[in-house]
């Protein structure tokens, strides 16, 4: 059986911080975690409901550093009914938090956008807060994370693994030289391996027409693109695929509406995979990915004009009917 990891980077947002008080965590809470909407809840908690009712393990990559400025109590709230539905907790770390901290930070003096942005040293303190702040929070030590804006370097692989944090996930082929990872890695690691002392997972990816690569993440790829990826990899003995979403994509969070294309991927997905023969869901906890050996890398899903085509039509209605996240 091959194993999709449904990861949920789960997150209040620093970029719709408002200030420190009671009601602005609640109103960022209502926006990034519940995702309430006039129609209910399309947050952690709905996420929670479908995963229960098709059978599905998932991985929620929480992130404490709000803890800094609303306490431990605002991670509690994150953590509790995740925990509760059985499901695992794992940890995410976005420094922009630090430069709204200000003085109460853990480092006093140090902002940065990453994590990366840190030496080895800074990158351990940071980890070793974040992982504390989780587990005060009622989540079991954690043995598994992502950088937030998958902002790592191999420093941030050596602190894990100072830390006794074994799994990493903050590696995306598909976005190397894009985005924010500087891991020493290229768009050919595209199978879980050993690198700097800890296990590198990384995001799934299809092949584009034009050549390159395109993350698996529920807003990039089409619930087609998804479902065929997943069968390619089980086709070709992959152990394992890992999807990436957050805990608030169903919604545009600041009207607070849900996004009904978006919402249509995740269900469908959860439908599709609990149908699909030779794939199980898997999580860190109880089932991590495996590091393969293999004489070439894996080959991606290839590039197709049809699903690709869909795929946009779909982008435009979503980004015409619901507006950016």
């Amino acid at each position: 059986m091959m194993q999709a990891f449904i990861t949920i980077d789960t997150e209040y947002s620093s970029g719709l911080y408002t200030g420190s008080g009671a009601a602005d965590r609640a109103d960022n809470f209502a926006r990034s975690i519940a995702c309430d909407t006039p129609s209910g809840p399309a947050g952690i908690t709905h996420k929670l409901a479908k995963f229960a009712e098709h059978d599905l393990k998932a991985v929620f990559f929480v992130d404490p550093m709000p803890a800094m400025i609303w306490g431990i109590a605002a991670i509690e709230d994150v953590v509790g009914p995740i925990l509760e539905a059985g499901q695992d907790v794992q940890l995410h770390c976005h420094t922009e938090w630090l430069k709204l901290a200000g003085p109460d930070a853990v480092l006093k003096d140090r902002a940065g956008t990453n994590i990366k942005d840190f030496g080895f040293e800074e990158q351990c303190q940071l980890l070793e807060y974040a992982r504390d702040t989780l587990v005060a929070a009622g989540a079991p030590n954690p043995v598994a994370f992502r950088a937030g804006n998958y902002g790592a370097n191999n420093d941030t692989l050596r602190a894990l693994a100072t830390l006794g944090i074994g799994y990493d996930s903050s590696h995306c082929p598909a976005l190397v030289g894009q985005a924010d990872c500087e891991i020493e890695l290229t768009e050919q690691d595209r199978s879980p391996v050993q690198c700097e002392g800890v296990i590198e997972v990384p995001v799934g990816a299809i092949a584009t027409l034009s050549g390159g690569l395109r993350h698996a993440q529920i807003t990039a790829l089409s619930l087609g693109e998804m479902t065929a990826a997943l069968r390619h990899a089980r086709d070709r003995d992959q152990s394992s695929f890992t999807l990436v979403t957050h805990s608030f994509e169903l919604i545009n969070r600041r009207t607070q509406t849900l996004n009904k294309v978006v919402n249509a991927r995740f269900e469908g997905l959860c439908r599709a995979i609990t149908a699909m023969d030779g794939v199980t869901t898997g999580n860190y906890r109880d089932t991590p990915p495996k590091v393969e050996t293999r004489a070439s890398p894996v080959e991606p899903l290839p590039a197709s004009a049809l699903r690709t085509g869909w795929r946009m039509a779909e982008q435009f209605a979503s980004n015409t009917l619901y507006g950016a996240l």
